[in-house]
């Protein structure tokens, strides 16, 4: 391309600092170095954990920095020894890497990478630099991908080659949300057929647990959410009950010990509150539950639970990015999308621009969308 090699000049989003809206400004992309990729964004989506950061909810961030995480684009240019990657190819941006050979990657029973920049944060690529410049300084990149920008630079470990055919406006759901729930179900989980479910926290995620439990077979799959306007499409993804804590007295995990016959097989928490945990683990059977901590917390928090409520036989898990190993299995999920083993549509919302991102995450923090996608390039 006429690009590669060449600094590019474009528009991106960029976070100052915590509660101060994003101002879109031109920025300069630097080259990919070796071993990195340089990625025209084409979709991204808004997904909570961006909105922590906004928050204040995660501490240790540096700022400016350019957020987003949940992407999907298509090659400009590629580093010296780059192998698997060319110009012109459809990817995804990966926030959890996968080197192939640190003992994560080598572990069947992990998902993570060392190389991973999910905390704490570094904000910058693995040589210890960023490829972003704004106004003369440098910005920081935000868990390995940074897509709220036209062009971003990712490390080759940080990019999933997918079907040339695959709509990026709607498979940029797999870079995060979907996939998070998805497998916290049919993975983390390992959801049978014929069991019983509760999703705690119905917005993207959640529904892509309710997505997840159904294509596993759950027999009863109750959907809890304090917002009753997300029943409709809970129930429409797979959820055969939805209840909401404010109308009933009891603690919720009574309620729904009485709905499942003493507990219930699995539960999944996706909201990031340490209360609706405890109640989570709580509403599974004694003897035989999982319950699975899917939502991020804030930094400071933590989970108290008495230790008869394990020793019975419960089991508590954590989901992050679903267990996927994401270079091998991020390839997998485009192709099951393109097999229609799944729908997309349902968890899309909103479609918006680049220079309209706040009001995308003032839609997502009142409740109203589920996920809203930016086009940031055709």
């Amino acid at each position: 391309m006429a690009t590669a090699g060449k600094v590019i000049n474009c528009k991106a989003a960029i976070a100052w600092g915590p509660k101060q809206p994003l101002t879109i400004e031109d920025i300069e992309v630097a080259p990919p170095k070796a071993h990195e990729v340089r990625v025209k964004i084409v979709a991204t989506g808004i997904c909570r954990s961006d909105d922590h950061v906004l928050s204040g909810a995660i501490s240790d961030m540096k700022f400016p920095a350019i957020l987003g995480h949940e992407g999907a684009g298509i090659v400009e240019s590629v580093g010296e020894g780059v192998k698997n990657l060319k110009p012109g190819d459809k990817v995804i941006p990966l926030f959890v890497p996968q080197c192939g050979e640190c003992r994560c990657c080598t572990n069947s029973r992990s998902n993570l990478c060392d190389k991973h920049d999910i905390g704490p944060y570094i904000g910058l690529l693995l040589d210890r630099t960023s490829r972003f410049t704004c106004k003369g300084k440098p910005v920081y990149n935000f868990l390995s991908t940074s897509t709220f920008t036209e062009y971003t630079v990712l490390d080759e470990i940080c990019v999933a080659k997918i079907d040339d055919n695959a709509p990026l406006e709607k498979v940029c759901l797999i870079g995060c949300g979907f996939s998070t729930g998805y497998g916290s179900a049919v993975n983390t989980a390992k959801v049978e057929p014929g069991s019983s479910c509760a999703v705690f926290g119905l917005g993207g995620v959640g529904l892509s647990v309710l997505i997840g439990c159904k294509v596993a077979g759950a027999a009863k799959i109750i959907g809890v959410d304090t917002n009753p306007d997300k029943f409709a499409k809970a129930k429409e993804l797979g959820a055969t009950d939805c209840i909401n804590p404010n109308d009933y007295k009891e603690p919720i995990h009574e309620v729904l010990a009485k709905m499942s016959d003493g507990g219930l097989d699995y539960t999944f928490e996706c909201i990031g509150n340490t209360k609706v945990m405890e109640s989570a683990l709580l509403a599974t059977h004694f003897g035989c539950g999982t319950s699975v901590i899917v939502g991020l917390a804030p930094a400071s928090a933590r989970v108290s639970v008495d230790p008869m409520e394990m020793l019975t036989g419960r089991t508590l898990k954590g989901a992050l990015f679903g267990g996927w190993k994401s270079r091998d299995d991020v390839p997998k999920l485009v192709a099951d999308f393109m097999a229609k083993k799944f729908n997309l549509d349902g968890l899309i919302t909103h479609r918006s621009t680049l220079d309209k991102i706040n009001e995308g995450f003032d839609l997502l923090r009142k409740g109203d969308s589920i996920r809203t996608i930016l086009q940031i390039s055709q």
